[in-house]
């Protein structure tokens, strides 16, 4: 059974006694505290890709009771609204390790996506010597496979987040896009029901990368869900040919504003990340709002202000602070207890109703 901690994401930022205060302000994590109880964890552990062994040194520290390195490498530091939760997930994850097994903790990253460059820093720490435990969010779901399985294969043991991977890791704490694409549909066909939104037949699929696989994902069992309730609903763009809209926000704007104005039959866009808020830029200079509608993914003040506009319909959390924290806690739980913690993660959708709660987490989470 997986245990979800109350935990305040103002211990991110060095508090290191939770008050009364502060717990009034505390937010859910859906990282679990339990798990899955492995026969001879962490010095042997047999699963069902293979046997993995405790590398000597790092089982040494164990059974002395010395502190771990702890390595969290992510796929970029400088990415807007990715990049600050990401960091500040990463040290709340590493403060509620702290309470399981002492630790230190790092964060490497490449400035932009650079699986190359994110692959050469997670080298030169193992040539140093310096991972006992990592957790890793890959660029994609194969650029990180062949070093997250020299890692196990060297005793060392580690976990995924963010984005579905083809390694052997011990956990993959992420979303699954397919059930992501029908949860954001259904979610959309609720408020077409609700506000007698009938007339909305023609929709877009759009985001920053649309190859990647958990883009193709959410952009596929959108689609899908959307056309099971309404028969005659076309796609101008699918998965097959996506928009890609880029990460910048002036481009994705640019992207967006050219799109309405050659398609003006488009009513309902889908982004399946961070740029549904440049898509309401779009919208308004274009005068289409009550026209056209949107909604995307994780969390920004932009969108919030869309959706209380009522432009955009929702955004779907799918809580990045967690998923920054969950690899040294995973850690923790496997080396002090021989537990394997669970994928535990859930989209949440953010709507009118939900605005005020998630601009206030919003602004904990990134210090404000």
């Amino acid at each position: 059974m997986k245990t979800i901690l109350k935990y305040s994401l103002a211990a991110a930022f060095g508090c290191t006694m939770l008050t009364s205060a502060v717990l009034a302000q505390s937010t859910d994590t859906q990282i679990p505290l339990t798990g899955e109880k492995v026969e001879g964890a962490p010095f042997e552990i047999k699963r069902d890709w293979g046997t993995f062994k405790l590398a000597d040194r790092i089982a040494a520290k164990v059974k002395a009771g010395e502190p771990l390195n702890y390595v969290f490498s992510y796929q970029a530091s400088g990415i807007p609204l990715f990049s600050p939760q990401y960091q500040a997930g990463a040290k709340m994850g590493c403060e509620m390790a702290q309470g399981i097994y002492k630790m230190n903790c790092t964060e490497i990253a490449p400035v932009q996506n650079d699986a190359n460059q994110q692959v050469a820093q997670i080298e030169a720490k193992l040539a140093a010597g310096e991972i006992d435990c990592i957790g890793i969010e890959p660029v994609d779901s194969n650029s990180l496979t062949a070093v997250t399985n020299k890692l196990l294969a060297e005793g060392i043991p580690v976990f995924t987040v963010g984005v579905p991977s083809n390694g052997n890791e011990f956990t993959r704490f992420t979303q699954v896009p397919m059930k992501e694409g029908a949860f954001a549909a259904e979610a959309v066909l609720k408020w077409i029901k609700d506000n007698n939104m009938n007339d909305i037949k023609v929709f877009a699929v759009s985001g920053g990368d649309p190859t990647q696989e958990w883009a193709q994902g959410r952009m596929i069992s959108f689609e899908q869900t959307i056309k099971a309730a309404i028969p005659d609903a076309t796609f101008v763009t699918g998965a097959a040919n996506g928009l890609n809209t880029s990460y910048e926000p002036g481009q994705t704007y640019d992207v967006y504003r050219s799109f309405l104005t050659a398609n003006p039959n488009v009513q309902f866009i889908e982004n399946v990340d961070i740029g549904a808020e440049h898509a309401v830029r779009a919208i308004e200079s274009l005068g289409l709002q009550g026209k056209v509608f949107t909604v995307g993914w994780n969390s920004s003040l932009g969108q919030l202000d869309a959706i209380e506009k009522g432009i955009q319909v929702a955004q779907f959390d799918q809580r990045w602070p967690d998923q920054a924290g969950f690899g040294a806690v995973a850690c923790a739980a496997l080396l002090k207890n021989g537990e394997i913690l669970p994928n535990t993660q859930t989209l949440k959708a953010v709507t009118k109703d939900g605005v005020a709660q998630a601009r206030e987490e919003l602004n904990r989470t990134m210090g404000q």
